[in-house]
């Protein structure tokens, strides 16, 4: 039986979608439990004008060509759409699935998509409260939907804030994702059970997931200490195929 479980985010930034969604087979092929992109408009990091795809639309072809590791945007930026319209959307892609989606969903930071796409990128503290807003309101869209999701349609809330976003996580999530080191990741996972204690959640009901670097594999002991229950391997292509297969073989020990 597994440890932990093993993704991948498929970054879509310098590749082709020919790239993408042949990696996302390759990678369910070899064990993963989820397959994640990102939801950005421009490449995050090396070339500013590189190749670059949207998220949901390469979700929904993800979900098509794979038949069993869970999907999601790691994670869904909440100022991007609105939020009757992501539930929606969402469930979309979880029917695509079979039931397999994910809603990863945090408050937004990129301030290119922002700008270059007519968002208003107004303040953090204004993107969380916007956030904590639209939860509630994506929650309601998904129960009225018809059909409902065929899966459970878990939410995944990402973020390492410890007096706002780990209280909505506590709140709304049945995932959670930040990222290392794990000292770090272990102090935030502790900060998330408290503010299960105080809302009266049961903390076991809140998968932590955790983002490394392809780099970090030979850490992922420290991690599984740290609380992490779910190793997400972050990668551009070319795709860290070696990396995942480490990892899942650890799993799998």
């Amino acid at each position: 039986m597994a440890t932990f479980k093993v993704g991948i985010q498929l970054q879509p930034q310098a590749t082709t979608m020919a790239a993408l969604l042949d990696a996302a087979v390759t990678v369910e092929s070899l064990g993963v439990d989820s397959v994640w992109t990102w939801d950005h408009f421009y490449p995050l990091y090396g070339d500013p004008d590189a190749t670059h795809f949207e998220g949901y639309t390469l979700l929904a072809a993800m979900a098509a060509r794979t038949t069993r590791v869970q999907l999601g945007a790691l994670v869904t930026c909440n100022s991007y759409r609105n939020p009757n319209l992501l539930a929606d959307m969402a469930r979309t892609v979880d029917h695509i699935s079979d039931g397999r989606f994910v809603l990863g969903i945090g408050s937004g930071w990129f301030e290119r998509d922002y700008t270059e796409y007519g968002f208003d990128f107004g303040t953090a503290r204004g993107r969380l409260a916007n956030l904590e807003r639209d939860l509630p309101i994506i929650a309601d869209r998904v129960a009225a939907l018809n059909p409902p999701p065929i899966g459970a349609l878990p939410m995944m809330i990402g973020g390492s804030g410890k007096k706002v976003t780990l209280r909505l996580v506590a709140e709304h999530a049945s995932m959670w994702n930040s990222f290392g080191p794990p000292e770090n990741f272990a102090e935030l996972n502790s900060v998330l059970d408290d503010w299960c204690g105080k809302l009266g959640r049961d903390p076991s009901e809140i998968e932590r997931t955790v983002a490394i670097d392809a780099s970090e594999v030979r850490n992922w002991q420290a991690y599984v200490d740290a609380g992490a229950q779910h190793i997400i391997i972050m990668s551009s292509a070319p795709f860290a195929f070696d990396a995942v297969s480490q990892l899942v073989q650890h799993a799998a020990d």
